[in-house]
């Protein structure tokens, strides 16, 4: 069996690592990687492939930064030469980039069946590009894995009923066995000045956020108010940075700033913080999987079981709410639950291989 799989954004490189090394285990899949270049700096891509071990793409699209009408239709356009190349027996997808909807509409138009690992989220916020590709992606799909029992509802909830497999998430299984690697290979904590278990370390990207100047203002007041009580680490992604600078807003000097972090970097960080405050999907997951308190400055989450006992709170991108939050969960004292029942036990690469090969 031949799988064509389809990436293009940093959450997706972790996924297809632990993926592909599960199908490479399994034995009787042939993968062929397909880079669409939507994360094309070095530190938001080529880092990735080479701390995980992933296979060097067998082709690179090189698409880049621009409109979403624009990235998706240049992604199309050039993945319709690369399945005429490869001509795949699946094409494997993950999450809800444009890279996914882009390679499921390929796919698809060309009658190859399209896995989508990660379907059924839901966040049910149209507005969100995200959403749309998810949605989207799962309607054409012929393999949906879905990472929780939720998801499956939601499909349920859609008419999806055929083709559904509760597999567990593939990033549980991710952080499980990096965790244990980056243990051994970095140590970010002196670099940035930190010490285990007496920091919030925060993340910002997502469009809703950054591109709305007084959601913006907003998130660094509450970064800045936070960094008097606690030191504040934050990884600047390219998006925030430009932002920012655009609304003419400044981190302080209270919050420290650094660049993108590799993967192993940020599992430490996350591992080892005092609390998270995010708007990333994954970061909300890996701090669950880490028992770590988190904030997410959303007023939604696809991942509704970070939200068992408080283990994640929404705050929205208010300030108050935000700064309270994070205080609220720096200063709790009950444990937070076992995420593992929650994620497949970190099976999930395994048997998402094993219904691949089985057809």
């Amino acid at each position: 069996m031949r799988v064509l799989t389809v990436v293009g954004a940093r959450p997706q490189f972790i996924k297809a690592a632990i993926v592909g090394r599960a199908l490479r285990e399994r034995g009787g899949i042939e993968e062929r990687l397909v880079h669409t270049g939507q994360h094309y700096d070095r530190q938001m891509s080529d880092v990735f492939f080479e701390e995980l071990e992933i296979p060097h793409p067998a082709h690179s699209l090189g698409i880049g930064s621009c409109s979403h009408g624009q990235q998706t239709g240049r992604m199309l356009e050039r993945l319709d030469d690369v399945l005429d190349a490869e001509v795949p027996d699946c094409v494997l997808l993950y999450g809800d980039t444009n890279s996914t909807l882009a390679g499921a509409l390929a796919a698809v138009k060309r009658h190859v069946p399209v896995a989508h690992v990660e379907a059924g989220l839901r966040s049910f916020d149209l507005k969100m590009p995200e959403e749309v590709n998810r949605v989207l992606t799962d309607r054409v799909s012929r393999w949906l894995f879905c990472p929780t029992q939720t998801a499956v509802e939601n499909l349920a909830a859609e008419g999806l009923r055929q083709g559904v497999f509760l597999v567990g998430d593939v990033m549980y299984d991710s952080a499980v066995y990096f965790a244990g690697v980056a243990e051994a290979k970095v140590d970010p904590f002196a670099r940035l000045g930190l010490v285990r278990k007496q920091y919030v370390l925060v993340t910002c990207h997502r469009a809703a956020n950054t591109d709305d100047p007084s959601r913006l203002s907003s998130i660094v007041r509450a970064a800045q108010s936070i960094a008097r009580r606690i030191p504040v680490l934050l990884p600047l992604h390219p998006r925030t940075r430009q932002a920012v600078a655009g609304a003419g807003l400044s981190w302080g000097t209270d919050v420290r700033i650094c660049e993108p972090l590799s993967y192993l970097e940020m599992l430490s960080l996350e591992r080892q913080a005092a609390a998270v405050l995010t708007d990333s999907g994954g970061v909300q997951k890996e701090a669950f999987f880490f028992g770590v308190p988190c904030v997410t400055m959303r007023s939604e989450t696809e991942w509704t079981e970070t939200l068992l006992e408080r283990a994640n709170v929404l705050v929205d991108a208010d300030e108050m709410r935000i700064t309270a939050a994070v205080f609220e969960q720096l200063d709790r004292r009950t444990p937070l639950p076992d995420a593992a029942a929650h994620y497949g036990g970190g099976r999930a690469s395994a048997r998402i291989a094993e219904m691949l090969a089985n057809g």
